[in-house]
């Protein structure tokens, strides 16, 4: 009975549980529902405001009536809204509705004051237009004493930037809200100039002249140049630190010192040096890797025990552990850790810690590029290369890609700010197919240019240039807007230039027109119609036709070409005595001359070569008036025989030899001559080979070589000192029978702040002479362009 009894109970009890858990459930899914839901916006109210509008006020609000509420949103808005200074400041609150909805407020607390005057006192070397730039305040705005100090701080800044180093400004009105004007105290103070910059402590890596390169701050010519400005040198102390530590220094410290004069317009800059000890590597190696083992990327490392630890060599590594995964598709992040070894001082350990963010190749999804308000989409994805939708992501080629764009000179490219054409890769998750968004930043693409060249081989000789690197043959105007706005015939990424060069001896005159990439693919076109007229010593030559180039890149370091040039050649002047040579192309002349190329080349530097190789080979076949094959090459070789222990001033050997050979029907003015600064040195331009009767008449078999050994001179490399062996011979013939001999020094400046500008000064030696050669002891090179 007693068991009878308890049943009831537990059915009760057992009832009562499965309501209370149904209840929590229902209670549960309702805050689930409520939570993955954003309350809608049912009404944006503003107050406080009494002299601003509100709907002045809604301009800078983003939140609306009837969208889902964001906290993000409401402070984006708050923030948009304090940098208006149109109010002091903005507070939001919610409130519920009846329905559950929000009711969003925005607070506004106003400025009571507004600007009735704006007063810049003794601001004698500060423009109008400058003030204005840094206050950016005008009459009629709310008073704010914040954005007021502010403005006083970036005057400041600015003064000191110029070198006034004990510039102060005070705000005499303007600090409370109920003030009416702004009144700024400005106490300029002297132009400070760097007098002297030193350097103390420095024993192993560098000289003070090589360090100097190393620093922004330098001093001052008889008051030109050299403006003290604090900042700039707390950046070198950075600067020089990295310098030291990114080669083996890794316990440098640098501080620095500043001496003023007693008038205080002058200080010297003291940098202190302590170098340390430098480290070498005791063991480097890879942790991380799981597509790839260990032992397969020690193989390609550039950082090997034993060395002396260097910054670059490391960057090297990363980037090598980069490209080799990610040319399979998969994206590593590499960080480099070093570890000291206490036991074993002065060595250190390297370790690449990485992390595969990719499980599996990815492969390219949709393609987007922005920032190119005149340049066609089109252009901008032709220098991607192979990267396109379907395809395995090789991170490398992302990387090449973006140094195509900047190379390019239609989007901007700033090393210093670090501007530069962005691919990013947009993870999603939940596909194996990953979107680019390519950001460019489009730059001024057209130029006019002027500038100036004399040599002893061509004389003086002016430029004066038309460029657009960014043209549009087929972007006609349709309205005259497109014209002055120069949107009309732009944005085809094809470049058209026009050029003029009169000068006492050369001049010459080029309309030409380029595609690089013909119906969008890796070939390039090039048209280009020509004037050119030449005094020789013999004859005067004047040349105008026209040139079709086809060519195309088969990698970074193969070019291949196809061409033709058809024009008309005049001969005048050739004197009574001429030979016959002379005689037989005197007048006009016409020729077609269809060409074949290729070039290779892997240079680290087109300005001063100081590694790789350059080889250059073309046949030409000339038709018309005259018959003739012509074939030539060219090879340059440099190597790097001595450096600085930071890898600066390079001594180099360079070498380089030419050969060519044409037909015994090539008309004179298209055969090979010899001499003069970019052939044999020590010999007049052309006055070298065959003559007859005193006229040089070139020869069909050229040979020459050159072997130049360069030497730095100053820590910036910008001037260094050439020893030379220049020989080669031209004959009628293929033979070697007047094989010249000549040697000399020269002298190589380069001028960064003009271009730069190139000069050479030669003075070259003939040690082996034919009888008519003519001799010419100096020869010199100097151009420039801006």
């Amino acid at each position: 009975m007693a068991n009878t009894d308890r049943m009831p109970a537990q059915r009760i009890w057992g009832v009562f549980s499965l309501g209370v858990l149904a209840a929590l459930l229902s209670a549960w899914s309702a805050f689930a529902q409520s939570a993955a839901t954003p309350p809608i916006i049912a009404e944006v109210r503003i107050v406080g405001n009494v002299n601003i509008p509100a709907d002045q006020i809604m301009r800078y609000i983003r939140a609306k009536k009837g969208e889902y509420y964001s906290a993000d949103v409401v402070k984006e808005d708050i923030r948009r809204l304090q940098e208006s200074r149109l109010p002091n400041k903005v507070f939001s609150r919610e409130e519920r509705s009846a329905d559950g909805q929000i009711i969003l407020i925005y607070e506004i607390r106003e400025n009571r004051g507004i600007i009735r005057d704006i007063v810049f006192k003794h601001a004698n070397h500060i423009s109008d237009k400058e003030l204005d730039n840094i206050a950016r305040l005008k009459k009629g705005m709310p008073m704010s004493p914040v954005w007021n100090q502010q403005v006083a701080y970036e005057l400041q800044d600015f003064l000191k930037k110029q070198g006034r180093y004990f510039a102060s400004v005070q705000i005499e009105e303007g600090l409370k809200d109920t003030d009416t004007r702004v009144v700024f105290n400005i106490t300029e103070g002297p132009v400070v100039r760097v007098r002297s910059v030193t350097f103390k402590g420095q024993d192993q890596l560098a000289t003070a002249d090589r360090l100097k390169t190393q620093v922004d701050t330098s001093r001052h010519y008889v008051n030109f140049g050299g403006k003290f400005n604090s900042a700039m040198i707390d950046n070198d102390v950075q600067k020089l630190r990295e310098y030291y530590e990114s080669n083996g220094y890794l316990n440098a410290r640098v501080t620095r010192e500043l001496i003023f004069t007693n008038e205080l317009n002058e200080v010297d800059v003291v940098f202190y040096i302590h170098e340390g000890e430098r480290f070498r590597v005791d063991y480097v190696k890879a942790e991380g890797l799981k597509s790839v083992s260990a032992e397969e990327t020690q193989k390609f490392l550039t950082t090997k025990p034993g060395q002396f630890y260097n910054k670059k060599d490391t960057a090297t590594d990363v980037r090598y552990i980069q490209d080799y995964v990610g040319y399979r598709g998969r994206k590593v992040d590499v960080q480099e850790v070093r570890f000291s070894v206490p036991e074993q001082p002065g060595l250190v350990r390297v370790q690449y810690l990485v992390k595969e963010v990719d499980t599996v190749p990815s492969r390219v999804g949709t393609v987007t590029v922005v920032g190119n308000d005149i340049t066609r989409a089109d252009v901008v994805r032709r220098y991607l290369g192979n990267i396109l939708p379907g395809q395995t992501i090789s991170y490398p080629d992302l990387r090449i890609a973006e140094a195509n764009l900047a190379r390019s000179g239609l989007f901007a490219a700033n090393p210093e700010t670090g501007e530069r054409p962005t691919i990013e890769v947009i993870d999603n998750p939940n596909s194996a197919f990953k979107d680019l968004l390519v950001r460019v930043k489009e730059t001024t693409t057209g130029s006019i240019m002027l500038g100036a060249g004399v040599s002893s081989d061509a004389g003086l000789v002016g430029q004066a240039v038309i460029n657009e690197k960014n043209f549009d043959i087929f972007n006609w105007p349709t309205s005259w807007e497109e014209l002055y706005t120069l949107r009309a015939f732009r944005g085809g990424g094809q470049e058209f230039r026009i050029e003029a060069a009169p000068g006492t001896q050369v001049q010459r005159y080029v309309v030409s027109f380029r595609e690089p990439f013909l119906f969008d693919r890796p070939y390039s076109l090039g048209v280009s119609g020509y004037y050119y007229d030449r005094i020789f010593n013999e004859y005067t030559e004047n040349r105008y036709g026209g040139r079709f180039t086809l060519g195309h890149q088969v990698n970074n370091q193969v070019t291949v070409n196809a061409g033709i040039r058809l024009e008309n050649v005049g001969v005048d002047n050739i004197g009574d005595f001429a030979p016959q040579d002379y005689k037989d192309v005197l007048g006009t002349n016409f020729l077609a001359v269809p060409r074949l190329g290729m070039s290779y080349d892997t240079r680290d530097s087109f300005m001063r070569p100081t590694e790789g190789l350059f080889v250059d080979g073309a046949g030409e076949y000339g038709m018309g008036d005259f018959n003739f094959p012509i074939l030539t090459a060219e090879a340059s070789h440099f190597y790097s025989v001595f450096q600085r222990a930071d890898g600066s001033g390079k001594h180099v050997i360079a070498m380089k030899h030419q050969i060519g050979w044409a037909g015994d029907s090539t008309p004179v003015f298209e055969r090979f001559y010899g001499g003069g600064f970019r052939s044999v040195r020590g010999f007049q331009f052309r006055g070298l080979g065959p003559n007859d009767n005193g006229y040089m008449v070139g020869g069909n078999f050229m040979f020459m070589n050159s072997i130049e050994y360069q030497i730095p001179l100053k820590a910036n490399d910008n001037l260094y000192v050439v020893g030379f062996i220049d020989s080669g011979t031209v004959e009628r013939d293929v033979s070697i029978r007047d094989y010249r001999v000549s040697a000399g020094v020269g002298l190589r400046i380069v001028v960064p702040m003009m271009g730069p500008v190139p000069i050479a000064l030669d003075f070259g030696f003939p040690i082996v002479r034919g009888e008519t050669d003519r001799e010419q002891i100096f020869a010199f090179y100097v151009g420039f362009a801006r």
